[in-house]
């Protein structure tokens, strides 16, 4: 079939990998010259570790698989299986590590507690005070900004696949869409993955869409001058990953209140090495729109501090800030939101912080329910 794939994020691409897996020719739009979304505004990272047992768990672990095949094929994306720790620093938190570490899917997970001398030799880098951590083995990275125009140089090889960038579609209907230089393009089958624009052409098709916006901002370092060889969680992560939901996550929020700005900003500390040597660090998570147009010092200032906490080191100088918005289903418990809006016509969004790990898995399930 001839397939139109809308927008250059990683889902997008992602259904387009698909859509040539299974011998298919793809034209790929993307309304700015190169994906500016939370596609790149991300830390890169695949994480298993906290997903809720089910579907969000299961979706999870075939992408996860799907990424290291993928690539084996595509080294550019900068793929490693580094596994991830999760810092536990107060004995609340590391009741709820052991209450995880003793559900029937940890092994699935690849978890288990380490005292502070076994996460040391994992990562030496992990200098600052801990009670334990817990370990995730199925956690992953890759390189977030490069990962898209990687793929896309994979995709071109096969003949199969066009790219136009710089076109925003306009208008779609069965079997074609138009662009705003008035172009039309034929195609079987419409993949709209437009990721957070949500206004526009998919208001107009689906207006009352259970898809939210989410805020968030980040920030990225000077290289570290030392590998870091694990992802690095902090304990906040537990309050944020609905897989640690249980009793002990519950006495943890009654009896240990997070620093008001962690709490007034929804924060949580994750941080990976970038190939380069340098830090992402983040984040935070805004709900109500309009959003704020500026960044606020003030999470920063924590993230840095609570990296340092647990590096028990300064960080290098921080090199650049952001602040990015993803889609969100309503129903955080949905892994995506998949609709047929018009005969032949998909809408996919709204995976949330799930998008760059879950997206492989999510464009072989739309291929699935398409059917084709």
């Amino acid at each position: 079939m001839r397939v139109l794939i809308v927008g250059g994020g990683v889902l997008g691409t992602m259904h387009a990998l698909r859509a040539l897996e299974r011998g298919h020719e793809v034209v790929h739009l993307e309304r700015e010259a190169e994906a500016r979304g939370a596609s790149v505004r991300n830390f890169g990272l695949i994480w298993v570790s906290g997903r809720e047992a089910g579907p969000d768990l299961e979706v999870a672990m075939r992408a996860r698989q799907d990424w290291e095949r993928i690539a084996a094929d595509v080294p550019e994306l900068g793929f490693r299986g580094n596994g991830s720790l999760t810092v536990l620093r107060t004995p609340a938190e590391l009741a709820v590590a052991e209450e995880f570490v003793a559900r029937p899917d940890a092994a699935e997970r690849g978890t288990k507690l380490l005292d502070p001398a076994e996460a040391r030799t994992l990562n030496p880098a992990l200098r600052g005070e801990m009670l334990a951590a817990l370990w995730c083995e199925q956690d992953g990275a890759v390189e977030s900004r490069t990962a898209q125009p990687a793929l896309r140089a994979h995709l071109a090889k096969t003949g199969r696949y066009s790219w136009l960038p710089g076109r925003e579609v306009r208008d779609v209907g069965e079997g074609w869409a138009r662009d705003d230089t008035g172009e039309r393009h034929e195609a079987d089958v419409v993949v709209l993955c437009t990721g957070a624009a949500l206004g526009g052409l998919v208001r107009e098709l689906r207006p009352e869409l259970p898809v939210r916006r989410v805020r968030l901002q980040m920030m990225q370092t000077d290289p570290l001058g030392e590998t870091l060889t694990t992802s690095i969680a902090d304990g906040d992560s537990m309050r944020y990953y609905p897989g640690y939901r249980g009793a002990a996550l519950d006495a943890l929020n009654a009896t240990e209140s997070q620093p008001q700005v962690a709490a007034d900003n929804g924060m949580q500390l994750l941080m990976v090495q970038r190939v380069h040597g340098g830090l992402t660090i983040g984040d935070t998570h805004e709900y109500d729109a309009p959003f704020a147009f500026d960044v606020h010092e003030d999470p920063y200032e924590h993230l840095k501090q609570r990296a340092e906490e647990l590096l028990g080191r300064p960080l290098p100088r921080i090199a650049r800030r952001w602040a990015g918005v993803y889609a969100q289903t309503a129903d955080k418990s949905r892994v995506v939101h998949r609709e047929q809006v018009l005969p032949g016509v998909w809408l996919v969004t709204g995976p949330g912080g799930r998008g760059m790990t879950c997206s492989p898995a999510i464009a072989a399930d739309t291929w699935q329910e398409i059917d084709a």
